[in-house]
């Protein structure tokens, strides 16, 4: 496989709560994979596994039914020169009158008014067009900043102290910003923007990978680009059972590629987890869709595991949802518990609850 080019970083352009480490899908491909190969990830997230098939210079697509997943994994996939990211900041900056400036309690204590009339500048050019190569990875730098934590040296993000990895519910942040008396700072956005920029977009290799903003239990979601295109290699790790906010958590970043400029507690297109039985049946239909979209020797890789409040054996369940399906499993494999390592369940774990252990299942197309 190709050279791993020293440069990672861009794995980590926006902090995404449901994420399994780079080196989970880094290592399989590498080892196992062709470079004529290609890779699906039906469910996406972040676009680790496509950033992973990047690195190694495979083709990939992603889908996710979240814009803000759609739009982080874009961002990861996009040929751009660091130069063009900061010339179309600047342009938007100067050029751009904001439109639909949120306002409220909760936008004044979480933005100094002036960062925020320049997000809003930034929001309304990218609703206008955000298209090319350059404006995608821009979108991504600033969704990565939008929020998070003060720091004593210099500005990372835009917000008074928040979260990196989720968004804070309005009426819960508020209180805890005014009861500590916390300010939103004047921050510089070329100054933050160019930071990112220099990390993230430095010593990438060229890619050829998508991204579709799409429900994977849609049967035409995952269609390849040809009959020749069809996928060798599916590593996807599905929402464990119960964790139904993933939308809701994001609730900012959403807001600011075009969603509501309040929390939005619907599930549309979400998995359903009205019960395992109706959980382990609607991972069927995509396992179901997925071999449709693959060869006829390709390989699934799936890691899962679950909550600690459900009282459900993640193995059993995703063993549940292979049945019926054109998919074989091969063998099941302990990936440790959630607070060994980087673990997909790390921030969904707030309390000091036992950690459920996470499995990597292999399975082959019958």
């Amino acid at each position: 496989m190709t050279k791993l080019p020293r440069n990672m970083s861009l794995n980590g352009i926006c902090p995404y709560f449901t994420m399994f480490p780079l080196e989970f899908p880094l290592g399989i491909l590498r080892r196992r994979a062709k470079k004529y190969q290609t890779v699906l990830d039906p469910f996406c997230g972040r676009g680790t596994t496509n950033f992973a098939a990047r690195l190694v210079g495979l083709r990939s697509l992603g889908v996710d039914s979240s814009p803000v997943a759609a739009a982080i994994t874009a961002a990861k996939l996009v040929h751009v020169e660091s130069p063009e990211i900061l010339s179309e900041a600047r342009d938007i900056l100067t050029n751009t009158e904001p439109h639909n400036i949120p306002s409220g309690p909760f936008w004044a204590e979480a933005y100094h008014t002036e960062t925020l009339l320049e997000l809003c500048r930034f929001r309304t050019a990218f609703l206008r067009d955000c298209s090319t190569p350059t404006r995608i990875a821009l979108r991504g730098i600033i969704l990565g900043a939008l929020h998070g934590p003060k720091q004593k040296t210099f500005q990372s993000y835009f917000s008074n102290q928040c979260p990196r990895t989720y968004a804070p519910k309005p009426v819960y942040a508020t209180k805890y910003w005014r009861s500590r008396g916390l300010s939103p700072l004047r921050v510089d956005a070329l100054e933050i923007i160019e930071r990112r920029v220099k990390r993230y977009y430095s010593a990438v290799p060229e890619g050829n990978g998508e991204v579709r903003l799409r429900d994977s239990r849609e049967v035409d979601s995952l269609v390849p680009e040809s009959v020749d295109a069809r996928f060798s290699w599916v590593i996807t790790s599905p929402p464990y059972y119960g964790m139904r906010t993933y939308i809701p958590d994001q609730w900012l970043r959403s807001w600011f590629i075009g969603g509501a400029d309040h929390v939005d507690y619907s599930s549309e297109r979400q998995i359903t987890h009205t019960s395992p039985e109706d959980f382990a049946a609607d991972l069927r239909k995509v396992w179901r869709n997925v071999a449709f979209a693959c060869a006829s020797d390709a390989t699934m890789v799936v890691r899962f595991g679950g909550i600690s409040d459900r009282r459900v054996n993640p193995q059993e369940l995703a063993k549940t949802s292979f049945r019926d399906s054109p998919w074989r499993l091969l063998t099941i494999r302990n990936a440790g518990s959630a607070r060994e390592g980087k673990r997909q369940a790390d921030t969904f774990l707030r309390s000091r609850s036992k950690p459920v252990v996470e499995y990597d299942l292999w399975a082959r197309l019958v």
